[in-house]
């Protein structure tokens, strides 16, 4: 079987589940795109948690992650079936780095079902995640990337969740489809290095811009993710969409193994509903 495209998409916000836009085009036009894949295997920022597991039930359960958002997006299921055995599978595939099964604390969380419910609408793909080792040094999660690149010779898409950029504390809810300079110039760079030299990913962390792009780690480590696959691979990593939103986020996605799609010229994303300022969980 031929290797899958792997993924990263930078979702921002839960309101893509809700929106179509340049961005949830781009993930749909990604799904229709690659062959229908064996199961999907989501790292995703928003299992950023004290240990490496992967979650191991049978039927995930779709969670909520968030607050302050309208009543229809917490009334959105993803009910996707898991795949006991391939999270056995990944386990085993990665030792003797040490990676837990999570048999029901976990499921399908926002950062993983609002990208999903546009790529793969009907829901009829096993869906695992890998949740991200807030104790681990980059190197760690970038290697732990690269030892995965064999689950995609078994036909699964990778897809790492999160944004280059995501400071919620710089937020201008004036800039709907803007991005700051320095947002820019971080995400510029952390693409001109995904795309000719992943292998070298790492090294954005002593960025002099890095701690503004991110001043948590959490929506930034599923690129290194992505970055080892790329390495693995040795192959070229291409932006799917990019832009940005409300001035520190960036949408920027990348794709393996698939051909560069183009958003239609001019589709800027709706606005956003004003969250609370100190809302730190999307």
């Amino acid at each position: 079987m031929n290797a899958m495209p792997a993924a990263f998409f930078g979702h921002g916000t839960p309101m893509n589940a809700l929106d179509t836009n340049r961005y949830t085009e781009a993930w749909r036009a990604f799904g229709e795109e690659v062959p229908r894949p064996r199961a999907i295997l989501v790292v995703s920022a928003h299992w950023y948690t004290n240990a490496s597991a992967v979650t191991a039930m049978a039927q995930p359960k779709t969670i909520h992650d968030f607050y302050g958002f309208p009543d229809d997006l917490f009334g959105i299921q993803y009910p996707a079936p898991g795949d006991p055995q391939l999270a056995d599978e990944i386990a085993d595939l990665v030792k003797p780095t040490c990676v837990g099964l999570d048999n029901d604390s976990w499921g399908i969380d926002h950062g993983t079902w609002s990208v999903l419910v546009h790529a793969f609408p009907k829901a009829d793909i096993p869906v695992l995640q890998l949740s991200i080792n807030a104790l681990k040094p980059f190197d760690y999660h970038f290697e732990l990337g690269m030892r995965l690149a064999p689950v995609r010779e078994q036909g699964v898409l990778i897809v790492g969740s999160g944004n280059v950029v995501h400071n919620l504390r710089r937020v201008d809810w004036a800039k709907p489809d803007e991005g700051f300079d320095w947002a820019q110039a971080f995400d510029n760079e952390a693409a001109d290095v995904v795309t000719t030299a992943p292998a070298e990913v790492v090294r954005l962390q002593g960025h002099e811009l890095f701690s503004m792009a991110a001043p948590t780690p959490d929506h930034f480590i599923p690129l290194l993710y992505f970055a080892g696959l790329a390495s693995a691979a040795d192959e070229s990593a291409h932006v799917l969409v990019d832009g940005y939103a409300m001035g520190s986020l960036s949408m920027t996605a990348y794709t393996l193994g698939c051909h560069q799609l183009s958003p239609r010229a001019g589709d800027a994303s709706p606005p956003l509903p004003e969250v609370p300022a100190d809302l730190t969980n999307v």
